[in-house]
């Protein structure tokens, strides 16, 4: 068992630099069972900050690339490697690093397509390496104080959960905007998040029924006298009803462009009362605020539980995500969101898409198998599958 687990970051965006905060977080922390040797990015500006942030808090610089194979090849002693890259590309990456034999660490979604997510998946499992899906949501204090209410029936049974946000956004969000590089819009790239939370509060999503628009085509550089226009090709607004496996019914409503004014609300509703995301708990009987409820749940794990949860005292979701990354390669943890997760999560958004192309409800099984693939045929194709 190796002392520390050396790695290589690849893809040095706005993500990333939250992974790098989260090495910090562990660094200072005490967490030091890793050390980043190489850094990796096409814009070589992007890969020498995070270098030099790196630095600052590990002591050494890492080695700085601009081509993820000429990396692979000049950096022998590499354990694995965290991903952050647009959507289209993490196939392209994720496979051949798995083929050298690296451990490989992903940012949500797995992949521009279930097809391609999948390819992922039997690329780990050849290689017999560890494939983490970067699903960091679920594990704020928060949402496992929630997950640790609705287990033990605080709201009574469950019945229904609503996930619904309405808002406008008209600044330009960059390859998000492009279809053929995101995969789908905020449905997909937050969505995943929340389908991820869906299957962890709730269970697995057995079917749904979604309409998707393109309603606002439309983005602005500059946000704040919306000129420079920028024409984008993912949605703005999907609607999509949910039935759980175990009986609960979801709505799930997402809208980003909805001038004046906005309204959200995530719930879960059951026999005996509501839970809130933000509010908490309220029943005919008692009301919790959100932070008592995670009071409780902290109280309730112990000293042994929160070690477990948030390592050192570690709650940053990204930090802990990636010290569960560095613990299972090591052998010493097991992966809570592995490929496997992330392809689950990833299939339910990819259903909103398949039921709206289709005008139906759709399997949600059969989309994680691949069996359903209307909305995703020509990514697939782009993508070589």
């Amino acid at each position: 068992m190796a002392d520390e687990v050396v790695l290589g970051l690849i893809g040095c965006g706005g993500m990333m630099g939250a992974h790098v905060r989260g090495y910090t977080n562990l660094w200072e922390a005490g967490l030091r069972d890793f050390r980043i040797a190489a850094t990796c990015d096409v814009v070589p500006e992007k890969a020498e900050k995070l270098a030099d942030d790196i630095a600052e808090f590990q002591g050494t610089r890492p080695t700085v690339h601009t081509d993820f194979e000429k990396m692979l090849d000049a950096e022998a002693s590499l354990d694995a490697v965290d991903l952050s890259l647009v959507h289209r590309d993490h196939h392209k990456i994720a496979i051949p690093c798995l083929q050298a034999g690296k451990h490989v660490t992903i940012e949500k979604p797995l992949a521009i397509t279930c097809r391609a997510a999948q390819a992922i998946i039997d690329a780990a499992r050849d290689a017999g390496r560890v494939l983490q899906t970067a699903e960091n949501y679920r594990r704020s204090p928060e949402n496992r104080a929630i997950h640790w209410a609705l287990e033990n029936r605080r709201i009574g049974d469950l019945r229904t959960l609503y996930w619904i946000s309405v808002h406008e956004r008209v600044w330009y969000w960059a390859w998000r905007e492009h279809r053929e590089m995101a995969g789908g819009g905020w449905t997909m790239d937050g969505g995943v998040h929340f389908a991820d939370l869906f299957r962890y509060h709730v269970g697995d999503v057995k079917s749904l029924y979604a309409l998707s628009r393109v309603t606002a085509p439309t983005r602005f550089r500059n946000r704040e006298e919306r000129t420079d226009p920028i024409e984008v090709t993912v949605e703005d607004t999907t609607m999509a009803v949910l039935e759980f496996a175990n009986g609960v019914a979801g709505s799930w409503l997402e809208c980003n462009v909805a001038p004046g004014a906005g309204f959200g609300q995530r719930a879960a509703y059951g026999s005996d009362g509501s839970l809130t995301w933000g509010g908490g708990i309220q029943t005919r009987t008692e009301a919790v605020t959100m932070d008592d409820l995670v009071a409780q749940h902290q109280a309730a794990i112990g000293d042994e539980g929160m070690e477990q949860l948030f390592p050192g005292g570690v709650t940053d979701t990204v930090a802990t995500e990636l010290w569960e990354f560095v613990q299972t390669v090591q052998g010493k943890a097991q992966l809570e969101t592995d490929g496997a997760e992330g392809l689950k999560a990833l299939a339910i958004c990819m259903a909103v898409y398949e039921s709206a192309a289709l005008s139906q409800p759709v399997d949600v099984g059969q989309v994680e198998r691949c069996e359903i693939e209307t909305y995703q045929a020509d990514l697939n194709e782009a993508a070589g599958f």
